[in-house]
């Protein structure tokens, strides 16, 4: 937690640097779930708007927590519902579509699925897999994060 400048003036300065840095940097954060069954298998989606199969998630909106994000995106792309505390995994750098994104990615395993999940306009399919069986057009930074979380393989930034 960041403390508070004591003064107004301190304030506008420490307020007006972040306006510039926000403007200048243009930083996006997302959030990833690793979701695990019971059987230790993982949640994938494949999106209709990019190809492979990846972990359900999304952006992070302004005001939002990386918290708050992921269980909104969960429940939007798998039905999922988060029901005990996600496990940080990770903080990586997506250099897919910018050079400004950085992702959360957390592990859940305490969890209730309402429903299954109805393919639609965005989300093709959610399908839960074997964490050592992954679908064909699972991506590398899927791939990545299997490895280190089932495998203990070292964690890698992207």
């Amino acid at each position: 937690m960041t403390a508070k400048p004591k003064s107004l003036f301190n304030y506008l300065i420490y307020r007006g640097l972040h306006l510039r840095n926000r403007l200048a940097r243009g930083l996006t954060l997302g959030v990833r779930a690793v979701v695990v069954d019971s059987d230790g298998q993982v949640l994938l989606v494949r999106h209709s708007y990019v190809p492979g199969w990846h972990f359900p998630g999304g952006g992070v909106e302004p005001g939002e927590s990386a918290r708050a994000a992921l269980a909104h995106e969960l429940i939007e792309e798998a039905n999922i519902e988060v029901t005990g505390t996600p496990a940080p995994h990770g903080m990586f750098f997506n250099n897919f579509a910018t050079d400004r994104d950085h992702v959360f990615v957390y592990v859940v395993r305490d969890y209730r699925q309402t429903a299954p999940r109805k393919a639609d306009m965005e989300i093709l399919e959610a399908r839960f897999f074997p964490w050592n069986a992954l679908p064909d057009g699972a991506t590398e930074a899927t791939r990545a994060r299997v490895a280190e979380i089932f495998e203990g393989a070292a964690v890698r930034e992207t």
